[in-house]
């Protein structure tokens, strides 16, 4: 469990202060109630309600589907339930893109309606101004940069990002860029463990790998593929630290059995 201990809320300044004193971030996604009340109870630090609920929860193949409506009822879900996590909340694809004024009033939805302690968004130089007008309204953000889920389709994949020279230097001039916009935090995934240590020492904020190697300020995964809930597919930077795939189904199919041979209620669980 963190230092910070398990009473204390999880606050911008507390995310802040744990990288100053070399405090490694935990951090995992959750989507509904149950979930996050466990993931609260286990002393994570962050959680993030993902716009990758759209493949884990809602069965889409991408997480461009995703809507604000979707993100909105996800997010209230879980924030009913914690106590101490710092809950962030994707701002999904589209909902930031089109305006400036729009990804206002979207980011605000997720703060207000949600009740969120910070939304994160995907980019670089291209949101700067964007990270600039939500922190002057009073909302934290945390940045993406690496491997964006969102803008799959011009990546051509799920690839690493930053292998070559030019593209390392434009990941460490984005990264600077978005700090001095104004942004808590960094996710960097899907980036070379070395590029990611010198941009993590070159950062004040704390920056949240996943796929990005060890010396990170924190980590990040999605709880259901670290269970070993979801199966279809299993990145590589995926440690599994349990099969409740495994677990659900053989505990269904029990149920299945005992219903259809009559075994179940019995006495002890019938009036």
């Amino acid at each position: 469990m963190s230092k910070q201990g398990k009473t204390n809320k999880i606050t911008v300044t507390a995310v802040r202060k744990m990288k100053e004193n070399g405090e490694k971030i935990a951090m995992l996604t959750a989507y509904d109630y149950s979930t996050a009340g466990i993931v609260d109870d286990s002393g994570i630090d962050i959680i993030l309600v993902g716009d990758s609920l759209g493949m884990v929860v809602l069965g889409y193949d991408s997480t461009l589907p995703v809507t604000m409506d979707e993100m909105v009822h996800h997010t209230k879900t879980v924030t009913r339930a914690t106590s101490r996590a710092m809950v962030i909340a994707d701002m999904p694809f589209m909902s930031y893109q089109a305006s400036l004024d729009d990804a206002l009033l979207n980011a605000g939805r997720l703060m207000k309606e949600a009740q969120a302690h910070g939304v994160k968004l995907e980019g670089g130089r291209e949101v700067a101004e964007l990270v600039r007008r939500l922190t002057a309204a009073g909302i934290p953000v945390m940045a993406h940069l690496g491997l964006t889920p969102q803008s799959v389709n011009i990546f051509g994949g799920y690839k690493v990002q930053g292998k070559s020279d030019a593209a390392a230097a434009a990941l460490k001039e984005n990264a600077k860029i978005i700090e001095e916009a104004g942004a808590f935090s960094l996710v960097l995934e899907c980036v070379p463990a070395e590029l990611a240590r010198e941009i993590t020492q070159s950062l004040s904020i704390p920056t949240i790998g996943i796929g990005a190697g060890v010396d990170c300020d924190g980590q990040v995964l999605v709880v259901n593929d670290m269970l070993g809930m979801f199966d279809r597919f299993t990145p590589k930077f995926v440690k599994k630290y349990a099969d409740l795939n495994g677990v659900m189904k053989e505990a269904i199919g029990r149920y299945v059995d005992e219903v259809k041979a009559s075994r179940f209620p019995d006495d002890d669980h019938s009036f």
